[in-house]
C-alpha cells in the first residue's frame, strides 16, 4: 500500500515526493507517462555528447531563498544569467529593450535621462490598460511594439496582442540603465550537471518508486493507495467534460553544427522573419566545452503537448469549473502547472509544491524545524566573477545515485567544463 500515487514525475510531482518519503516516511509511487523524470526540464547527452534540454531552454531564477536553499540540497550549481538578442531591422540588439537597444537601433547617443524623455515621448498613455497591446503601446509607442512584441507575440500565442490578456507582458521591463540581463532575480543559476541529475538525486530515496511510460488509469485501479497527487491536465482528469482547455504547444528543431560557437548570444529572438521564435545554443546556459555546438529552434503551434495556457478571460472561466470540480474530489491534490492552468516559473512550481506539503503534514513551513539550520549565507548571490559554487547547503539526506545512460558514458565530452578546460565536479 502507497501513502501516495503522484502523477507526473516534473517539479511538483518531485519536489511532493522528495518532501514526503524523506521527512514524512511516506510510501510514494510516481508514475509519468514519458520515458524519463524531470519533466519538460529533462536534459540529456546527445550522439554526439552535447548536454542539450529536450523541451527547450530552462532557465532557473529566483528571488525566493527558501526555494534556492531546497534545491541546492541536491545539485551544485554553474553562475549563469541570462542574456537575449532580438534580430529587428537587420540587426541584433539586446532585448528586454534597455538604452543601448534604442542607441543602437536608431543610431542615437542618448543618455538614460534622454532615454527616459524619448520613451516618454513615443509612449501612448492609455486609461484602462486590459490587453497586452494596451501594456506594450503605453510603455514604448507604437513604432517599438510592432518592430519587437506584435508579431513575436502572435506567433507565440497564435492571437493577436490586442486579443490577449495584459498578464502576458505586463512583467516585461523597459530599462533607461545598460543592463541587460534577461532576469534581474537574486538567485540566476542552471544546475552544474544538469537537470535531469538534480532529479535523480531528489527521487533516490527507498520510500520513492518510479514507473515511467505510464498512465495513471492504467494502475490506479490495481496498484493501492491512499491518497493522489496529480500533475497533470486538470480538463484530463476530468475527461474534459467541460471542454478541453486551450494551450499552446511548441515543435522544436534540435541542430548540431561543426563548430564551437554558432551565435553570439545564448538566445535570439526572431520577431518578424522566419516561423520560429527564437534560436537557443545550449552552451551558453551549461558552461561545456565541445568541439561541437548544438541549437534548438522553436516553432509555436496550437496542437500538441500542452506548454503554455491560454490567457483570455473566456479560458479562466472555463477553468475555474473544473477548479470547482477538483475542489470537491476527494483525496485527489492538483498541483503544478498544467493541474492549476496557470503559467507557472520553475522556482514558482517548486513553492507550490512545498507550501502543498507543508498543508499535507499540517506545517506551519515545508521545512521541519529539525531541519532549519541552514548555514549562514548572504542575501546576495556569489560574485559575477565566480563561474561556479557551491551549494548553499548539502543535506545529508541528499543521496549520490548513478546518473542514468543519458547522463554519463560519453568521455570528456560528457562532462561541464570551466573555461579553462577543467571539469566542475560536484564535491
Amino acid at each position: 500500500m502507497f501513502d501516495y500515487l503522484i502523477v507526473g514525475a516534473g517539479f511538483a510531482g518531485s519536489v511532493l515526493a522528495e518532501r514526503l518519503a524523506s521527512q514524512s516516511n511516506k510510501k510514494i509511487l510516481i508514475v509519468d507517462t514519458r520515458n524519463h523524470i524531470g519533466g519538460n526540464a529533462y536534459d540529456y547527452y546527445n550522439e554526439d555528447g552535447i548536454l542539450i534540454h529536450k523541451y527547450g531552454p530552462h532557465i532557473f531564477h529566483t528571488n525566493s531563498r527558501d526555494v534556492f536553499e531546497y534545491l541546492s540540497r541536491f545539485t551544485d550549481w554553474r553562475r549563469y544569467e541570462h542574456r537575449v538578442l532580438a534580430s529587428v531591422d537587420g540587426q541584433l540588439v539586446p532585448i528586454p529593450i534597455n538604452l543601448d537597444t534604442i542607441n543602437q537601433l536608431y543610431s542615437l547617443n542618448l543618455t538614460a535621462f534622454q532615454l527616459a524623455e524619448f520613451l516618454e515621448s513615443v509612449a501612448e498613455p492609455k486609461d484602462c490598460i486590459r490587453t497586452s497591446e494596451d501594456v506594450v503601446v503605453s510603455k514604448v509607442g507604437r513604432e517599438l511594439y510592432e518592430k519587437f512584441f506584435r508579431n513575436y507575440t502572435r506567433k507565440q500565442w497564435g492571437i493577436d496582442p490586442s486579443d490577449l490578456d495584459k498578464s502576458v507582458t505586463a512583467r516585461v521591463p523597459t530599462r533607461t540603465n545598460r543592463d541587460d540581463r534577461y532576469f534581474t532575480d537574486t538567485y540566476q543559476a542552471m544546475p552544474l550537471h544538469g537537470y535531469t541529475r538534480m532529479f535523480e538525486r531528489m527521487l533516490a530515496h527507498p520510500n520513492i518508486k518510479i514507473m515511467l511510460n505510464t498512465d495513471y488509469r492504467e494502475i490506479q485501479d490495481i496498484i493501492p493507495y491512499k491518497e493522489m497527487i496529480y500533475t497533470g491536465p486538470v480538463d484530463g482528469f476530468f475527461d474534459y467534460c467541460y471542454g478541453k482547455l486551450p494551450y499552446r504547444s511548441l515543435d522544436f528543431k534540435h541542430e548540431t553544427l561543426n563548430e564551437v560557437v554558432h551565435q553570439p548570444q545564448a538566445v535570439i529572438n526572431y520577431p518578424n522573419e522566419h516561423l520560429y521564435t527564437r534560436v537557443t545554443e545550449f552552451k551558453y546556459l551549461t558552461g561545456q566545452e565541445h568541439p561541437k555546438t548544438s541549437v534548438v529552434y522553436e516553432y509555436p503551434k496550437a496542437e500538441g503537448d500542452p506548454y503554455y495556457p491560454v490567457p483570455r478571460p473566456e479560458n479562466a472561466e472555463l477553468y475555474k469549473q473544473y477548479k470547482e470540480l477538483a475542489d470537491a474530489t476527494p483525496d485527489v491534490h492538483f498541483v503544478g502547472r498544467l493541474a492549476t492552468y496557470k503559467y507557472y516559473n520553475m522556482d514558482q512550481v517548486v513553492a507550490q509544491a512545498l507550501a502543498v506539503y507543508a498543508q499535507l503534514t499540517q506545517r506551519s513551513s515545508w521545512h521541519p524545524t529539525e531541519e532549519n539550520r541552514f548555514v549562514k549565507q548572504p542575501k546576495t548571490a556569489p560574485a559575477m566573477g565566480d563561474r561556479t559554487f557551491k551549494s548553499p547547503l548539502r543535506s545529508t539526506a541528499a543521496r549520490t545515485v548513478p546518473a542514468s545512460k543519458s547522463a554519463s558514458n560519453h568521455g570528456n565530452h560528457g562532462k561541464a567544463e570551466s573555461p579553462n578546460g577543467k571539469s566542475l565536479t560536484s564535491t
